[in-house]
């Protein structure tokens, strides 16, 4: 006896392609791709980072706290002067990137580099960071309970030691920050993440924020 059993194989594959096609239709009607996922990753809740405020060298020594102006973003790097690779190459990119954008959107991108080693930073301060971005402010206070309380909130450590020969070392967190203008901490990047990704970056949230 020949039995047939049912051919159940074919209507599953029609029954899937009419979901995908429909799942299709329905993505495009919804506006298409989703969104794109951001480089740098994101802390939830954000943490305020805006309650210290820092002497502005760039300003004549104005305080400043870590809040981006409204609809704009600030990005913030704590580094210093002397800084052999990590720090140049960082705000290399940062530059790279800001050029890569609509001039329009990185107008709306202020940059603020903080000195963890302000003995030695504080007079050449201003146009290292500026060497990198035009009008960038410049941070720097000898109070060290003051930098400290500004640095705790985005998790930056630094440290400063001499050894035997009276070398100084500096130790830093490598990670750029972006802050938005309720001085929330709105993304991180990691070192070594490119100029395209940080410009794409950027893009995004500002067109969030403009939505």
């Amino acid at each position: 006896m020949i039995r047939h059993r049912p051919r159940s194989r074919p209507v599953r594959t029609v029954a899937a392609a009419v979901t995908s096609v429909l799942a299709m239709i329905t993505l495009a009607a919804c506006g298409g791709d989703p969104p794109r996922e951001l480089a740098g990753f994101v802390r939830e809740p954000g943490p305020t980072v805006d309650e210290v405020a820092l002497p502005d060298l760039s300003r004549g020594g104005d305080e400043f706290a870590m809040r981006a102006d409204p609809g704009e973003l600030l990005v913030v790097y704590f580094g210093f002067t002397n800084c052999p690779d990590v720090c140049p190459t960082t705000l290399a990119d940062l530059r790279a990137a800001l050029r890569q954008m609509d001039p329009a959107d990185a107008a709306r991108v202020q940059f603020a580099m903080v000195t963890v080693d302000p003995d030695r930073d504080s007079p050449v301060l201003v146009d290292y960071a500026q060497t990198f971005v035009d009008d960038a402010r410049a941070l720097a206070t000898d109070d060290p309970a003051l930098l400290r309380a500004a640095a705790d909130p985005f998790g930056v450590s630094y440290a400063i030691e001499t050894d035997d020969d009276g070398n100084i070392e500096v130790g830093h967190t490598s990670q750029m920050f972006v802050v938005d203008d309720r001085g929330e901490l709105a993304l991180t990047w990691q070192f070594g993440i490119p100029a395209a990704d940080i410009a794409a970056d950027l893009e995004q949230l500002l067109a969030e924020r403009s939505a």
